[in-house]
């Protein structure tokens, strides 16, 4: 069974128990995918040169946020690790010239189990958290990454990525309503991406910098889109690419989700 990869936004740590537009996706999301045999994730709050891999037996959960609802913190997603499949994944990435050590204490931050949380509430599945490089190059570094990962898809490993497609979050409007438009720089960004990831214009993404509208107004730091990148190379050499949600919030924050097959 052949999964595909994803790469899903998992805007505020709120989204956890919030009845948001992006919340029922990824509820509808999980329940839509055959049930993987494990995940393996890269999240935006997980970063490091070289990569590193979570090796933990039963990965603690990570409240790695401040000045959220009390409620937040009571959450848990007691989801059991792979330590042989993170063992695995750096033997993975050493043959294909990769740096990598696994981390057998690293758990899940919210980049990671906020968005499973709403996928697979029942935390059955193996989770194995994956570092992204932020650094310069992350681009290439993080495809470089995912290309290495395809191959665990043929085993039923489903491979995400979870960051933002936007994330200036010193633009934010806090107290936009979900029917606020879109900051018109954010939207072109969105519709950037959309017009190369479906035209199948992998360099062109890799050198986002430069080709993407107001790049660096979007992505002030880079950690947030790098996890894009990791799903984009797992999805293959040349991935059939498909936007399975479309949706803002304040007005900055582009919560797109895509699929690669």
């Amino acid at each position: 069974m052949r999964m595909p990869s994803l790469f899903v936004s998992h805007g505020a740590p709120t989204l956890a128990l919030a009845d948001s537009a992006t919340g029922r996706f990824l509820d509808a999301l999980g329940a839509s995918l055959p049930q993987p045999r494990a995940i393996v994730i890269a999240s935006a709050h997980f970063e490091a040169r070289p990569t590193r891999i979570s090796s933990a037996a039963e990965p603690a959960t990570i409240h790695d946020f401040g000045g959220f609802p009390a409620s937040l913190y009571q959450l848990r997603y007691p989801a059991p690790g792979d330590p042989a499949l993170a063992g695995r994944i750096v033997a993975r990435l050493h043959a294909a010239g990769l740096p990598a050590a696994e981390d057998p204490q690293r758990g899940l931050d919210h980049g990671m189990w906020v968005p499973l949380l709403r996928m697979y509430p029942r935390a059955a599945v193996p989770v194995v958290g994956i570092s992204v490089d932020s650094g310069p190059g992350g681009a290439t570094a993080n495809h470089a990454i995912g290309r290495a990962l395809e191959g665990l898809r043929d085993e039923g490993v489903l491979v995400i990525g979870s960051g933002g497609l936007t994330h200036n979050l010193g633009d934010l409007a806090w107290h936009a309503g979900d029917d606020a438009p879109p900051a018109a720089y954010a939207a072109a960004f969105a519709e950037w991406a959309h017009g190369r990831l479906v035209e199948g214009q992998v360099e062109a993404m890799l050198d986002w910098e430069h080709d993407a509208p107001q790049a660096r107004r979007n992505h002030p730091s880079s950690e947030h889109l790098m996890p894009l990148y990791t799903a984009l190379g797992a999805g293959g050499a040349a991935p059939r690419a498909t936007r399975l949600h479309h949706a803002f919030e304040f007005r900055t924050l582009c919560l797109d989700a895509w699929r690669f097959d």
